[in-house]
Order: C-alpha cells, then structure tokens, then sequence
C-alpha cells in the first residue's frame, strides 16, 4: 500500500514521523508524497499550543471525508485522543509511548511485504530522548511525552552511522530537552557527542534545545565537543521570561542570572557562538514590570535569534487554571513589541557580519534562485547559484537582514 507522512510541531516531531515512515518501508510499503496518492495517511500531529490544536482538528476534518486509513500519531494521540475519536473514529491512534509497537499494529491493519529500502537524506533529524525532567506549568507536551526515556547510546549511534555512510552532511539531534540525555541511563549528551566524532567524515551535528538548567552541568563538556568543527556552534537555550517572578510561576527552575552566566561561559568561550531562545510573552500574572524587564533581557542577550510566542492555555496544566490570566489583545500588543525590539537586535548582530568570509554547508534551497548555507556557527546564509546541497563552499558575507544574511561564493571546497 501507499503511504503519506503528514508531520507538524516541532523537529523531535518531524524526526519521529520520519522513523515511522522508515517502519512502513520495513513493511513493504510504498512512501509518496501528496495525501491524494496515499492509501494511508499518517497525521503525528502537534498540540503545543490553541492555534495548533485548531490546525489539526481542521485537517482531520478534511481528511475523514477521504474514507482512506489513518495513522494519528504525535503529541495529540496522547492527550487529546477523544477528539481524535469523535473527528476519526476509525483511526490508529498511536501515541508516542506506544510507537515501538507501530511495526506490528501496522502488519496487523495493512499487512505487509517484501522490505523496502530508502536512503538517508543530504540532512536528516536523529531523536535520542522522549519526555524530560521538568514540570512546566503551561506545557502540555510534558503531558504528552512523560518523563524521560533515552534511547540506548548503541542504538543512536548505529543510525548515526548509517546517516554518515549514506552520505548525511548535516544531523539535527532532538529530544524535548536535548541536555537531559542519558540522565536516566547512566550516560550524558557529551559522551554522546565524544562517542558520534569518533566517525570519519566532514558532516555537521546541531545541538537541539537545551534547558538552561540541564544544560549547565554540561556545558563545559558540550563547548569541548564544539572545538571539533563538525558541532556547530550554536546553542538553543529557552529563556521564555526575563522576569524572575514569572519564571518562578512556570517552574523553569533557573533565574534570569543563572541564564545569561550560562551563555556567557559559551560566548568566552567562543565569541562566535551563536544563541538562540525562546520567551513567552502575556503569561498568567504577568505584568506591564515584568513584561519590560523581558524586554530589557532581549536587548542585553543580544542573541541571534529569539522566538517570541503568546501563552497559549493548554488543557490539564497547571497555568490554565491560574489566575491572572493575561487578555489577548493586551498579549498581542507586548508580543508585538517584543517582536520589533528583537528585530531591531538581530538586524544590528547580521550587520556586523558583513565582509566577513565564512565557510559553510549548502542545507536548503532558498528562493528565486538561492540557496541556503549553514556557516559553523549555524547562521543561515542565502547565496545566489544553482550549488548542490550537501556541498561546502566559502562564502563572502555581502549584506544582511534580520532573519538571515547575503553571501556570494568565492570558491567551492571538494564535495565531500
């Protein structure tokens, strides 16, 4: 039969889908993509916030009217599998605690046959975790996913080399807080890092998000790895307030000081480090004080990238019960003014990029006849050219804007 993997949220999400996907093969099932030549669709949906949610129930909607078989997989077959049931009531509904079971749920709904092989991709995202070691109070994924369970360093490090042969360049490590690997096993992401270098090959490895209070313990370790080129250097820290009250309020377990010493080790480190967070603005009780004080935070970070999102009340947390809860409209208003301040701080940081020649791994088209390039710090780079991806060239940094910078090559180092 004919498969389509429909994947949302996050890169642990998107990771996820392709490793059922990788299942189905195993099956002998035929992977295409457009829902309309699939006899299976495999919805791994995401919940992670109110727009999301909506998102997804719209698109079960469309897709019952198909009458084809559904695989709903993802955040939302664990917390919200009623209104799954009510929109798909014939539906597989897989949770992501259960998707070691897939293999043999789907033989038993859509047979099976001859193994199909499919190669890795120039960039593939490799999960090493599921759950983590926080209480959030506004996560809902938290709910979905549990406590932490790495998966066995072996068993990541086989398909790990099974990338690197394939001929993988660039490798996306994901878990919903990447520093708390092994915690539970007896190992740590460092010995995971050490163990991963030990592969020959010129490949590039992203850290995914780390917690800022998982990640200091580690840090030191982890910036070791980073002398090895083939770790970007680049660190997804989520701060989500800059306001030591309401931090307390979500349970982040770290202050504001603690957040920046941590990224200010990195950046004595190496200077060149690039940072990216995440804040949430209009959080329950949250006030016009601490929303300034966010602000105050965004422009001494400084970092390269900062994602601003809106508190989303998520049913069974905690904080959609809290009280305080912040109006829309006045939420909107400081989402927009975080928004612009951040704007204006990463426009300044790409300015100072200009005139710099950088190395860089072509990872994406980029439009109207672009590419987009990776430098080792990770900042995206368009590049005029028809350049394969996979390929890493020396780049001139030409000009700049706030999301990305403007390059144009100068020379192309062997495809490797």
């Amino acid at each position: 039969m004919r498969y389509f993997v429909e994947s949302y949220g996050c890169a642990m999400n998107r990771g996820e889908g392709e490793q059922l996907a990788r299942r189905m093969d195993a099956l002998g099932h035929e992977r295409v993509f457009s829902d309309a030549d699939a006899d299976i669709i495999i919805l791994n949906t995401c919940t992670v916030v109110d727009a999301t949610e909506k998102k997804m129930i719209r698109r079960m909607g469309e897709i019952g009217k198909t009458e084809k078989d559904v695989v709903v997989s993802g955040c939302m077959a664990k917390v919200q599998a009623n209104r799954i049931e009510v929109r798909l009531p014939h539906a597989m509904i897989l949770p992501p605690d259960q998707y070691d079971l897939f293999p043999g749920k789907a033989e038993s709904a859509f047979g099976g046959g001859a193994p199909l092989q499919r190669d890795y991709g120039m960039q593939e995202i490799l999960p090493i975790a599921q759950g983590c070691l926080g209480k959030c109070t506004y996560c809902i994924t938290r709910l979905a996913r549990g406590r932490l369970v790495s998966r066995p360093e072996d068993e990541i490090l086989s398909e790990f080399k099974d990338m690197i042969d394939a001929g993988t360049k660039e490798i996306f490590l994901t878990a919903q807080d990447t520093a708390c690997y092994g915690k539970d096993i007896g190992s740590g992401l460092p010995r995971l890092l050490r163990r991963m270098l030990e592969f020959d090959g010129d490949y590039r490895i992203r850290i995914g998000m780390t917690n800022p209070d998982a990640l200091d313990p580690v840090l030191d370790e982890i910036l070791d790895c980073m002398e090895d080129r083939r770790v970007y250097r680049f660190l997804h820290i989520p701060l989500q307030s800059g306001s030591n009250r309401i931090l307390r309020k979500m349970e982040r377990r770290y202050t504001v000081a603690r957040f920046m010493g941590i990224v200010n080790r990195a950046r004595e480190r190496f200077p060149d480090i690039s940072i990216s967070t995440d804040m949430i603005t209009g959080f329950p009780g949250e006030s016009e004080a601490d929303h300034e004080k966010s602000a105050v935070l965004i422009r001494r970070l400084r970092a390269d990238t900062v994602n601003i999102t809106r508190f989303s009340s998520r049913p069974g947390t905690e904080a959609a019960s809290m009280d305080g809860q912040v109006a829309g409209g006045i939420s909107k208003d400081r989402s927009a003014d975080l928004t612009r301040i951040k704007m204006t701080v990463e426009a300044e940081s790409n300015t100072l990029m200009v005139g710099k020649t950088l190395r860089a791994l072509v990872s994406e088209q980029g439009k109207q006849g672009t590419v987009i390039a990776r430098t080792d710090n990770y900042r995206p780079v368009g590049v005029p050219g028809d350049i394969p991806l996979g390929t890493f060239i020396d780049v001139e940094i030409i000009g700049s804007a706030p999301t990305h910078l403007l390059g144009r090559q100068i020379n192309t180092s062997n495809q490797c």
